[in-house]
């Protein structure tokens, strides 16, 4: 069986590509592959790309599956979730995100948890939809909203549950700039030639300083 992520490494470079065949649900084997991939990119690689398939990022923690599971399990989740939105809010190296379509729940706090984040133009949706379906932002996700989103949308965001086409998301402040299709990983890519060179302590270490009340809290909210 193909596992839901899969890493690449080329010219210190680590492109981590999430695709489960559909939403790119974030569930225990999505987990465990991304975890795995970042293990191996802590190891190999200078600077780091996230991506996902055709049309989607990630429509965000797997709902249905959270459906039948009972209470300690679904927390269990969302809390591998939270774990792996600190590990790349605070990550070692420069962190790419290339959003190929659908970025919500899960799948924007990913992209919040990332250092630049380019979108694909079309009619797609991103952000934070908790309200909508009748959920309450978990510690990790409210953190990350209010550490990246612009405070003009915070509310709309936040306490509405409203998503957001591409072009708008860069003005909330999930995006940092929309391209076409076609150029969506050749941007990524120059991004992270560009970043890498500064992959040192020196990066790990400001970017931390920069983050570190949003990181404290995140990681206290998180069981061990």
């Amino acid at each position: 069986m193909t596992a839901p992520a899969t890493i690449e490494i080329k010219d210190e470079i680590a492109t981590i590509t999430m695709d489960d065949g559909k939403a790119n649900a974030i569930n225990p084997p999505m987990l465990e592959a991304l975890n795995a991939c970042l293990d191996q990119a802590e190891k190999e690689a200078k600077a780091l790309i996230i991506t996902g398939r055709e049309g989607r990022f990630s429509g965000g923690f797997d709902l249905k599956l959270m459906m039948s599971l009972p209470g300690e399990e679904v927390k269990a989740l969302v809390d591998g979730g939270g774990k792996l939105a600190h590990r790349l809010y605070g990550f070692r190296m420069p962190v790419i995100a290339a959003c190929n379509g659908h970025g919500v729940a899960m799948g924007c706090f990913i992209l919040l948890s990332c250092d630049v984040r380019i979108g694909t133009a079309g009619a797609y949706k991103i952000g934070a939809n908790e309200t909508q379906i009748n959920m309450v932002l978990p510690i990790f996700a409210s953190e990350l909203v209010k550490a990246r989103v612009s405070k003009d949308y915070l509310t709309r965001s936040m306490v509405f549950g409203e998503l957001f086409d591409p072009e708008t998301a860069v003005k909330a402040g999930y995006l940092d700039q929309v391209v076409d299709a076609g150029a969506l990983m050749a941007t990524a890519q120059g991004y992270a030639e560009g970043l890498k060179p500064l992959c040192s302590p020196s990066l790990t270490g400001n970017k931390r300083l920069l983050r570190e009340e949003t990181l404290a809290t995140i990681a206290a909210s998180l069981p061990d």
